[in-house]
């Protein structure tokens, strides 16, 4: 993270030893970084939120999940969504998409009705003849 000392970078010698939280120490702020997850909670009334719609447990960090999955579903490629979503990984990604049962099973059948097809496709006679010559 990055951090901007709000004294001098260099401590006088009576802060010399002293501990966390001890006089004359150094303070640190965040600069140019996302606000913390308690800033948010308070600008957003989150808990107030939350019990007022009776869902109690719900994280705004279960939300990430469920707007990943969505946009998955809507068919936005998983390397633009590692990009949305700040992740170094296509592994990290994959573990925030939630595909419901019915898009599993819909998977399952476009397999099927592929490898039902007549093998060659039809209309590739032409790209087996070209292939061969």
């Amino acid at each position: 993270m990055h951090y901007r000392s709000t004294r001098s970078s260099r401590r006088c010698p009576a802060d010399a030893g002293r501990g966390a939280g001890g006089k004359g120490q150094r303070v640190a702020r965040r600069v140019g970084r996302r606000p913390s997850t308690a800033v948010l909670r308070n600008a957003t009334h989150w808990d107030e939120v939350v019990v007022a719609l009776g869902l109690e447990r719900l994280r705004r960090h279960d939300l990430r999940h469920t707007g990943l999955t969505w946009m998955a579903d809507a068919g936005v490629p998983v390397h633009a969504l590692r990009l949305i979503a700040g992740h170094g990984s296509l592994s990290t990604t994959q573990r925030y998409l939630h595909p419901d049962r019915k898009r599993i099973q819909d998977a399952g059948t476009s397999l099927n009705d592929f490898l039902s097809t007549e093998w060659p496709p039809s209309g590739t006679e032409d790209l087996e003849e070209e292939l061969e010559a």
